[in-house]
């Protein structure tokens, strides 16, 4: 018996691999997701064996999701577009099925799977996607509303302490991370990410100027925010000139 999940951003798609699915009672279906930020939720909370995997969808890639998951299932793609396939099987996928494919074109996939039970094996898929992830995240998912969204964080330009958690300021949003400022400032670059105040850290990319006082500096950044280095946090700065 194998758990499954199929994530797929058209109803349709959704709809097709329900149906021949039908014909293999050991493929337990679990659940199913049309974007990647839920497809990273329900995949890390239902655990599954296989994940039928759409590669372009909103929120994030099919290949941006692997690298947010906490264990990586057997994935067989099922896309559209066929110039992922390459990657696909450079990240171990078991199978790569470009729409639109046929009942016998999916029971090769599905007997490709079934042939792989060699246990060191079974779980390879996104093995070398994950090896070139960077040390540090670059995107994160924070709340917005009622939902998760993605956020790339080279978008963020300054993070804000807001109680017991986060605001992050982008161009023209805002959104909020459950996680207070200091905790952030660990999973973050810190070359990038500075923190310049107990309740502030800057991204350095984003940068307009720095204004010097008599004992201290106020920070713009490319949004017109001025932000205040504390005094705490001064040796941040003045590390960073030449």
């Amino acid at each position: 018996m194998r758990k499954v999940i199929i994530i797929d951003d058209e109803e349709a798609g959704r709809q097709l691999i329900k149906e021949y699915l039908e014909d293999y009672p050991d493929l337990i279906l679990l659940g199913e997701a049309n974007n990647g930020v839920d497809a990273v939720k329900i995949i890390n909370e239902f655990r599954p064996d296989l994940v039928f995997l759409d590669i372009q969808m909103p929120g994030m890639t099919g290949f941006d999701v692997l690298t947010h998951l906490e264990e990586l299932p057997q994935i067989i793609f099922s896309t559209a577009y066929d110039q992922y396939a390459l990657k696909a099987f450079e990240v171990h996928a078991v199978d790569y099925l470009l729409k639109p494919y046929t009942k016998d074109r999916f029971k090769v996939a599905v007997d490709r799977l079934k042939a792989n039970t060699d246990e060191n094996k079974a779980r390879p898929l996104a093995e070398s996607l994950l090896m070139d992830k960077p040390k540090f995240p670059q995107r994160i998912l924070v709340q917005s509303q009622n939902k998760l969204v993605t956020v790339a964080l080279e978008d963020v330009i300054r993070i804000e302490a807001y109680g017991d958690y986060s605001k992050l300021i982008t161009e023209g949003k805002t959104y909020v991370s459950n996680y207070g400022i200091s905790t952030l400032e660990e999973k973050l670059n810190q070359a990038i990410f500075i923190r310049v105040h107990r309740s502030s850290i800057i991204n350095l990319n984003t940068v307009k100027e720095l204004n010097k006082y008599t004992k201290s500096y106020d920070v713009t950044m490319k949004n017109g925010d001025v932000v205040r280095v504390s005094r705490g946090y001064m040796d941040n700065i003045k590390k960073l000139m030449f």
